[in-house]
This record gives structure tokens, sequence and C-alpha cells, in this order.
């Protein structure tokens, strides 16, 4: 019955989360409602909602199911935003992952099944 899931992350300032997730991540905005934001890259769908908390960010994120890890870490080391302790490596549950903080300090961690 399930089918799919969007994180919902916190933003603390909508036009600099447009703006890191467009010009660092890749993704396009699709929407802006009063700081309600939405964007997407191939399927992926986040959703962020406004928040004057910065601690509210820390303690969120979610995880992406990718293809071409390897890839898409070379692309984000490049762009700066791979967490520093957090690089790609394997993981003992047969994944290949990395995790990036975006610019509120939510953490994205991004995976390839290696099983």
């Amino acid at each position: 019955m399930l089918q799919t899931a969007v994180p919902v992350l916190a933003s603390l300032n909508a036009d600099e989360t447009i703006t890191f997730y467009t010009q660092k991540l890749g993704f396009i905005l699709d929407a802006n409602w009063d700081g309600y934001l939405i964007f997407h890259r191939d399927n992926i769908i986040i959703h962020h909602w406004a928040t004057t908390d910065p601690e509210v960010p820390k303690a969120t994120g979610c995880y992406v199911h990718v293809t071409e890890v390897d890839k898409l870490y070379a692309e984000y080391l490049a762009q700066g935003v791979v967490h520093p302790n957090d690089p790609l490596k394997n993981r003992p549950w047969n994944k290949r992952e990395f995790s990036i903080l975006d610019n509120n300090g939510n953490l994205i961690r991004l995976g390839e099944d290696i099983a």
C-alpha cells in the first residue's frame, strides 16, 4: 500500500535554503508558499517548513536512497557540503553512503545498496 515518503525538514531562512538547494545540491524549486518550500531532483522530493528556532534543524534529517553514489559524492564534495565526520564509505548494513549538512543544519544521509 505505501509507495513513497517525502521528508519535511526545517528551514531557518527561505531565501538561503532556496539558494543552497538549487545551487549546491542541484534541486529545482517547485513551490514557495510563504516559506513552505518544495524541491525536487530526479525522483526525490523534499519539503521545508519555516522555523526561527536554530535547534530544530539540528535534530532533523532524512535518508535518501541513490544510485551512482560515488558520482554524487564527488559532486557534493566539490560543493563543500559533505559532512566532515561522515565521508563516503561502505557500511556493515550493505550500504555505501555519506552525509551532508544543509544550510540549516539538517542531516541528509545518501546511500546506495551494495548487497
